[in-house]
């Protein structure tokens, strides 16, 4: 079986886990433990960061190489097309989902985390007791903020990355004003690619992710709750719906305690 080895809450390991859904390929995760974990993952992949696919003696590192490894291996139910141009646009939208979308939703996150303490509380593993889940939550937005300039999630950088996925998602919000999917009429690696790269903006509702009930459906404020961007979010929910299987008995998932980690 194959082996995905993953953060539970990566955008990038969730693209990988909705290309394996849609070809129907089981796997079994293997949470990775941040820090002690990811000097096992340095010692099996060569680097530290996640998703890894593991299948028999084949070691594949990134997203993008995963879901190429795929396309290649098992080629039912394909998702890079083979016509010139429409294969181009998949791959350069896939691209800008990962370097526009992925990157900016991560400080979008980050911002809202500062912000909304009971965004930030509900974020914590439940296995984090009452009294340090109230702790964090109380920690004031300033302070984070302050913190954060340090490693460039600083305000100016979090508005910025703001402005950026609105026009994303605006653009997005076109392109299926009349398609279904983004490229052809069954969806991409493009459509996977923007769908994972979006979780950030507004966790799935469902049973998709092992994470706190109180986070499903819970977005970021401004852009979660806007009603212009509701067209991508109902497409990203069928998109979901349609070809992502869920946890409760899927015998594709290997359920384990979550470590919470943005990555």
């Amino acid at each position: 079986m194959l082996e995905l080895h993953q953060f539970e809450l990566s955008h990038y390991v969730e693209k990988v886990r909705l290309i394996l859904d849609y070809k129907g390929l089981a796997y079994r995760k293997v949470e990775v433990t941040p820090g002690i974990g990811q000097i096992d993952l340095y010692r099996l992949s060569g680097q530290r960061q996640v998703p890894v696919l593991q299948d028999g003696s084949q070691i594949i590192a990134d997203s993008t190489a995963i879901a190429e490894y795929l396309e290649r291996q098992y080629p039912d139910r394909p998702i890079i097309p083979t016509e010139p141009k429409l294969r181009g646009l998949t791959l350069l939208m896939e691209q800008w989902a990962d370097e526009s979308i992925g990157l900016n939703a991560r400080k979008v996150l980050i911002g809202a985390l500062n912000q909304d303490q009971s965004f930030r509380a509900a974020l914590l593993p439940s296995s984090v007791p009452d009294v340090v889940r109230s702790l964090v939550g109380a920690v004031p937005g300033e302070f984070l903020s302050i913190l954060g300039q340090g490693v460039g999630f600083g305000p100016d950088a979090i508005k910025t990355a703001t402005e950026a996925i609105k026009r994303d998602l605006a653009s997005l919000c076109f392109l299926l004003h009349d398609q279904p999917y983004l490229v052809t009429d069954h969806p991409t690696l493009a459509d996977f690619a923007v769908a994972g790269m979006s979780m950030y903006l507004k966790f799935p509702t469902g049973d998709f992710l092992e994470i706190p009930d109180a986070l499903k459906g819970k977005g970021v404020p401004g852009i979660a709750d806007v009603g212009t961007f509701e067209p991508f979010f109902s497409w990203r929910d069928r998109l979901y719906a349609e070809y992502r299987k869920p946890l409760v008995g899927s015998s594709s998932s290997a359920r384990s305690p979550n470590a919470i980690n943005i990555d």
